[in-house]
């Protein structure tokens, strides 16, 4: 139960911060640290507040939300076949969750490495998640296009880390 209140504290804490940063940066928009990124997660909420950290914390200029992961592979599957004209909306960094139902994060990343070499190569991919378990954690690391495991929510400090 304490885990669970920090947690629920955390979350508070994070979203203050992110409605400070909108607030803090509305009149004078950052120089992004890169051109696209995407969330990827069933949770609308999270993928509001994640959003809003990513474009307030300038760390990219576009996001693209999916709130299911087969979305998310449709969008890329789309992309990659427009060929180089596409290239610039591939999404640099995608922000993905392991929990989700029909298809998880795990499942995703099995079909990610489908994809043909412009897409493998431009994104990479930094799990996004509320899992504890360290076997997600160990399984995800050793996936050759994750970058990252990273506990909900976002942070500016765990952006600029990135």
């Amino acid at each position: 139960m304490g885990k669970s209140i920090i947690r629920i504290l955390r979350f508070y804490d994070n979203l203050f911060l992110t409605a400070n940063i909108i607030f803090e940066m509305s009149n004078k928009k950052p120089e992004a640290k890169y051109r696209t990124s995407m969330l990827i997660d069933d949770n609308e909420i999270d993928n509001f507040i994640n959003q809003k950290m990513i474009e307030g914390c300038g760390f990219a200029e576009n996001v693209y939300v999916h709130s299911s992961a087969r979305s998310a592979l449709e969008f890329l599957k789309n992309l990659e076949k427009t060929g180089n004209s596409g290239i610039n909306m591939i999404p640099e960094v995608i922000f993905l969750d392991i929990n989700m139902p029909i298809m998880d994060g795990f499942q995703f990343l099995e079909e990610f490495k489908k994809f043909r070499e412009p897409i493998r190569k431009r994104a990479k991919i930094a799990i996004l998640t509320t899992s504890m378990n360290p076997t997600d954690r160990f399984k995800s690391l050793r996936n050759e296009f994750v970058i990252s495991f990273i506990n909900k929510p976002l942070s500016k400090d765990t952006l600029d880390k990135l």
